[in-house]
């Protein structure tokens, strides 16, 4: 009788299970896509998610929208961005049919010389205080692409973030975190204690944050336009910081930005082109990595297996070894974008790669024989087919650690990604923008919009983007399974300046959990050095737009606090 009462409640709980559970068919965990049919926003906090949803609700289009999420994700995650840091942004424009890329990066300050750092005796840029620090580009992309694209007042969008600085709002978890983890590094930065802390401390997990500071400086760009912040009362109190402080950022150096729209690149990867923007960013990586591993036949090689991770790392190495030598301002080093991201270029490269052994020493190529680097992003789709795709940062986390007074932000650290060897194709020049990290992806299908992507996180974001693609077309993965499959990164000593040439040992392999150890075991003994690593594989947002229907899907992964919505 025991027995028998046991087997049933065993059969019960199976069969509750059975009912209650979704079953994926993934060896990881997931959860559904989300579906809706007039507008999507995916971004890495929920409440910036639904601003961005109000925005389109009350006739804003998708720029609007993601302006507005950006601009709370500056009060709301200081930790990866705000209007002290650059901006980049793909748009998909239903009326033209086309797309169009902007540029938001700053420039490096135009008093500040190579002759300084060397004579400081500085081999490399500080990543923190005055020196790394590069004019902001975000506010002037905020306006450029609302000039262009919105459909509300400016001072319809910036008014949530101005309501929740001046209101407060809830920490979220894993920004609390990161918070906690800044506040010893930047406290002795003057204006950084007595705009980010609490008595000194991070604010908490669940505890309400105010930024009256931000909401001013809001209020005054949501009055003012683009040039109450590049040429109004904010320049001057940056300039004037700088100047106290040992910095050589400029009112000058902030009234003479301008970011500029850029065209758009792509490589089709089994069909579907897949579209990047061009350096001082590190796209192109991206599709250089894409044309090597198109040469392999994917239907073939299982997701997880010591071939796939292989086949990845090594074509990761390729383009990482180009982006070293090619990838800078392309008004200082213009790069050979179209030979480095053609096909006859990739299959050149393709032979370098054994199937049982490791690259340890890589070269760039010389594509020219052919013929003669913390940050958030956002998606956000509207009802009559906009789609953007937006990445903002401040670089290091919190940047650089520079609080003006008053202002409510921190400036970005992204000059540390210049080079101090005279020569190079990212050494330091005033007026220069520096090597890029932050990217924003799209991929679109025989000429109409499909999915808006992307991956934040360094030197790991194009390496996430190929991922992405490989998950979504190789391995069959929905959007949502796309993002939350386990990740790959490799990274050598000298990746974080986007610099390195050769590995020498072959860089270091970091597998997310989730990898079977027959995998850990087969790349060993191809020669890969593995670790164990927390937490740098990036955090992904993702919108895709049914062609024939126009319903969109959302994808928010479970590594950040974020979410995607819509109605």
């Amino acid at each position: 009788m025991r027995i028998a009462i046991l087997l049933l409640l065993t059969l019960s709980a199976a069969l509750s299970a059975s009912a209650a559970d979704r079953i994926t068919g993934r060896d990881f965990a997931t959860r559904s896509e989300v579906i809706a049919p007039h507008a999507m926003a995916a971004t890495s906090h929920p409440l910036a998610t639904q601003i961005a949803l109000e925005v389109m609700k009350q006739g804003g289009s998708a720029v609007d929208a993601a302006i507005a999420a950006n601009a709370a994700l500056g009060l709301m995650e200081p930790t990866g961005n705000g209007m002290g840091g650059d901006l980049f942004a793909i748009v998909w424009d239903p009326k033209t049919r086309k797309l169009y890329g902007y540029n938001g990066s700053g420039r490096s300050p135009k008093s500040l010389t190579l002759d300084y750092f060397q004579k400081q005796g500085l081999t490399d840029i500080p990543p923190l205080g005055p020196l790394p620090v590069s004019v902001p580009g975000a506010v002037d992309g905020w306006f450029a692409l609302h000039g262009r694209f919105g459909k509300v007042p400016m001072k319809d969008v910036l008014a949530p973030a101005i309501r929740y600085a001046r209101e407060g709002h809830p920490v979220a978890e894993t920004i609390a975190y990161y918070w906690a983890r800044s506040v010893p590094r930047l406290s002795k930065y003057p204006g950084f204690s007595e705009q980010f802390t609490v008595g000194g401390r991070a604010p908490r997990t669940g505890e309400l944050w105010k930024n009256p500071n931000l909401a001013d400086t809001l209020q005054k760009i949501s009055d003012g336009g683009r040039d109450a912040f590049y040429k109004g009362d904010i320049a001057h109190t940056i300039g004037d910081y700088f100047k106290a402080n040992g910095g050589f950022l400029s009112y000058e150096d902030l009234a003479a930005h301008q970011g500029e729209w850029v065209e758009p690149v792509s490589t089709n990867y089994r069909g579907y082109d897949v579209w990047e923007l061009p350096p001082n960013g590190q796209g192109i990586a991206a599709l250089q990595m894409l044309n090597v591993l198109e040469g392999y036949d994917f239907s073939k090689i299982p997701y997880a297996s010591a071939e796939h991770v292989h086949l990845f790392v090594e074509a990761k190495k390729l383009a990482f070894a180009d982006r070293a030598r090619w990838y800078a301002d392309p008004a200082f080093q213009p790069a050979p974008v179209a030979k480095l991201i053609s096909k006859p270029y990739a299959a050149q490269r393709r032979k370098l790669i054994s199937t049982d052994k490791v690259l340890k020493e890589v070269q760039p190529g010389t594509p020219a024989e052919l013929d003669e680097g913390d940050t958030i992003y956002l998606t956000t789709a509207d009802a009559h087919g906009m789609m953007v795709s937006l990445i903002q940062s401040n670089y290091r986390g919190m940047g650089s650690g520079m609080a003006p007074p008053g202002l409510g932000f921190i400036l970005q650290d992204r000059g540390e990604m210049f080079v101090l060897k005279p020569g190079h194709p990212n050494t330091y020049e005033p007026g220069k923008r520096p090597f890029q990290t932050i990217i924003p992806a799209f991929i679109t299908k025989d000429g109409k919009p499909l999915i808006s992507f992307g991956l934040m996180g360094g030197a790991m974001q194009p390496q996430g983007h190929v991922q992405i693609v490989m998950n979504l077309i190789d391995f069959g993965m929905n959007l949502q399974e796309a993002g939350d499959a386990p990740r790959i990164q490799h990274e050598n000593d000298t990746e974080p300046t986007g610099q390195n040439t050769a590995m020498g040992d072959g860089g270091v392999v970091q597998l997310e959990s989730g990898f079977p150890y027959e995998t850990v075991r087969a790349l060993m003994d191809k020669g890969h050095h593995l670790e164990w690593a927390l937490g740098p594989y990036g955090g992904y947002q993702a919108i895709r737009r049914d062609p024939q229907t126009g319903v969109y899907f959302g994808a928010s992964e479970s590594r950040k606090d974020g979410q995607a919505a819509g109605y």
